[in-house]
């Protein structure tokens, strides 16, 4: 299906959200739509809300912008955590029927919140944080998992250390499972039936292309400069620097590796999240209207 085509068919009224994995075009589409249908395009990305990361999170440029509105892009200092609740809080009063929103992104807990409610876990202490962060670091991940239920081993992601430090953190805190915390969720903000679910899917041969090709414009557009801007500044246990490419080229920055090196392994990690991401999209995201990305 051509993007003229899809665009043809959404209906004039509905929230449109596009969700896929990095590198699959979703921006691009969300431009078209809102060039051809009107809106603005709300950002649903964990890394693209950081101030620092403009060029390494692939946000959209200062033309794109210019020609469409975006909302919620870089409007978080690189020190500071950003949550699922703060996103929530913060695009829920952009829904206010004004303008059309297009929400676009990767992060496929943002799209879960908005259309399914987010459970109202306590503030977690700091202390807990602290301590999950140490055994992450200290290679304890397993240990971890070894404390969560059934139930929320099925649930979230093993392999990724940010969603099972945020579950081992609530247990610690609450003694109570994340997955219980969810069972007790309010009323999402948008009902996903009436609203344009976009899912772009993509083969592995075609986005892994345009992951590495990606990378080397980032290279060719300035992001070691951007990686130099933020290197005074860099602490690996800031969520920010979670950004794909952002740990490979610190290390280049530092004078460890090549860049040759530091490409190699940026988009290693960049091709591994794709397929995390597309995992994820699978399994909690059936009841999207899947499109080809490469038709698109």
């Amino acid at each position: 299906m051509q993007a003229e085509e899809l665009i043809l068919s959404l209906n004039e009224a509905r929230p449109i959200l596009i969700a896929g994995a990095t590198a699959s075009g979703k921006s691009a589409l969300a431009i078209k739509i809102a060039k051809k249908l009107g809106g603005v395009i709300i950002n649903a990305d964990a890394m693209q809300v950081y101030e620092g990361w403009k060029i390494l999170t692939a946000r959209p440029t200062k033309q794109d912008q210019r020609n469409v509105s975006h909302l919620l892009y870089g409007h978080v200092d690189n020190k500071e955590a950003y949550s699922v609740g703060d996103w929530l809080r913060q695009v829920t009063p952009l829904l206010d029927g004004n303008h059309r929103p297009i929400i676009v992104g990767g992060t496929g807990l943002y799209f879960r919140a908005l259309t399914e409610g987010l459970a109202n876990i306590p503030k977690i202490p700091e202390e807990y944080k602290k301590k999950s962060s140490e055994l992450i670091q200290n290679g304890k991940m397993l240990d971890m998992v070894a404390d969560f239920d059934e139930a929320t081993r099925s649930k979230i992601d093993l392999q990724n250390p940010v969603r099972v430090a945020r579950a081992w953190e609530v247990l610690q805190a609450t003694g109570k499972s994340i997955v219980s915390w969810q069972a007790d969720t309010p009323p999402p903000i948008l009902n996903i039936n009436k609203c344009d679910a976009i899912l772009m899917h993509s083969s592995t041969h075609w986005l892994n292309e345009r992951i590495k090709i990606r990378f080397e414009a980032m290279l060719d557009n300035g992001v070691l400069e951007e990686i130099t801007e933020n290197s005074q500044s860099w602490d690996p246990q800031l969520q920010s620097s979670q950004a794909i490419g952002a740990t490979q080229l610190i290390e280049y920055n530092l004078g460890r590796i090549s860049i040759e090196k530091a490409t190699e392994l940026a988009v290693i990690a960049s091709r591994q999240y794709a397929k995390r991401q597309k995992t994820w999209f699978r399994k909690r995201m059936e009841n999207w209207r899947t499109i080809i990305a490469e038709d698109i």
